[in-house]
């Protein structure tokens, strides 16, 4: 690729993006793979009852924005039960959770929020506390998709926050976010989620999807790597003259970059984009550069951006004990979801 050509193709590293808190709610709506998620469209597998038995109960939820039947005495509307303000979908990774977390905010009445325990974390740090209560006073509806339980500090904090929306009318969904790998770490994990949100851990009700890992192909394939900068650079200027909307960096200057934006705002880096191309890709030797870079691919995944790389593969950037950390269940998500974005 010449000099003139790398000109020409934008990198990511000049991006810079800004905000309002306006916009940034805006971004809290379900991946646009699940644009069409629907009842409807959840396939149960007969083998596993308690998937049909979820998505009962999830229509049953979602009933309850309803108004009341006329009937009973002097045309009075029939009482419904009361039924909790909260609802979480426990059960191990890909079986269809997301998809129904995704229908039933297709399906409240608005203002409604849907996004991931990181999002909502990382909105409340780049808007103060009281800046994201204020946002989302008089929501009717949040759903929050995997829930993470390794940070303490951020698991009381959202306890905190979803406790306030509770008492002001929101209703509220969640899921968990149980990893495809080892045998039992992809369980159930209801009772920890209990443990840690125990401050309004009364207002969910709980329901178990069992299920098999559709995931797991994911997780135990590989990220195809370039073997050169050389090759890379061939692929990236065949995909910007066929008009494809592509973006080439240096990994190692990305990394720096994602320093510089906050979190929040990860989503309006990857706007507009279709594939991102990273050069000379190195394993982590800061957990902190690591996470921001967990946060990033989130975004990417969502947007369905796909990625080239050259260097070592993706899926092995994760490197030393952070697999074995506190983190663990972070990095092989994000690993899954990497291996994923290589093969769009």
């Amino acid at each position: 690729m010449t000099e003139e050509r790398q000109a020409v193709v934008p990198r990511l590293t000049e991006r810079t993006p800004a905000m309002s808190a306006a916009e940034l709610a805006k971004t809290l709506v379900p991946p646009r793979q699940f644009d069409g998620a629907t009842f409807e469209s959840y396939r149960p597998d007969r083998d596993y009852p308690s998937q049909g038995e979820a998505l009962a109960k999830i229509r049953a939820f979602a009933e309850g924005w309803k108004p009341a039947k006329a009937g009973g005495f002097f045309g009075r509307g029939k009482k419904i039960p009361a039924a909790k303000p909260g609802i979480y979908l426990d059960g191990g990774f890909g079986v269809g959770k997301t998809h129904l977390l995704a229908a039933l905010w297709h399906a409240a009445p608005g203002p409604k929020y849907f996004g991931t325990f990181i999002e909502y974390t990382a909105l409340i740090g780049a808007l103060g506390y009281a800046g994201a209560v204020q946002l989302f006073n008089g929501a009717a509806f949040v759903a929050i998709d995997e829930f993470e339980l390794d940070d303490p500090g951020d698991t009381m904090l959202m306890t905190r926050f979803l406790g306030e929306l509770v008492a002001k009318g929101t209703r509220l969904a969640a899921t968990s976010n149980t990893p495809p790998n080892a045998l039992g770490e992809g369980r159930f994990a209801a009772s920890d989620f209990l443990r840690e949100i125990q401050a309004i851990a009364d207002r969910f009700e709980i329901l178990r999807i069992d299920g098999l890992d559709y995931r797991r192909r994911d997780i135990e394939g590989h990220a195809v790597a370039f073997g050169s900068d050389a090759e890379l650079a061939v692929a990236v200027e065949q995909r910007a003259a066929a008009g494809e909307r592509i973006t080439s960096d240096d990994f190692g200057a990305l990394v720096q970059h994602l320093g510089s934006i906050h979190p929040s705002r990860y989503v309006r880096l990857v706007e507009g984009v279709d594939v991102i191309a990273l050069r000379d890709v190195a394993p982590f030797a800061n957990q902190t550069d690591a996470l921001r870079f967990v946060a990033f691919v989130d975004r990417v995944y969502d947007a369905q951006v796909r990625i080239l790389a050259s260097g070592t593969p993706l899926d092995e950037v994760f490197a030393g004990d952070m697999m074995n950390g506190g983190y663990r269940k972070k990095y092989l998500r994000a690993v899954s979801r990497l291996i994923a974005s290589a093969s769009l």
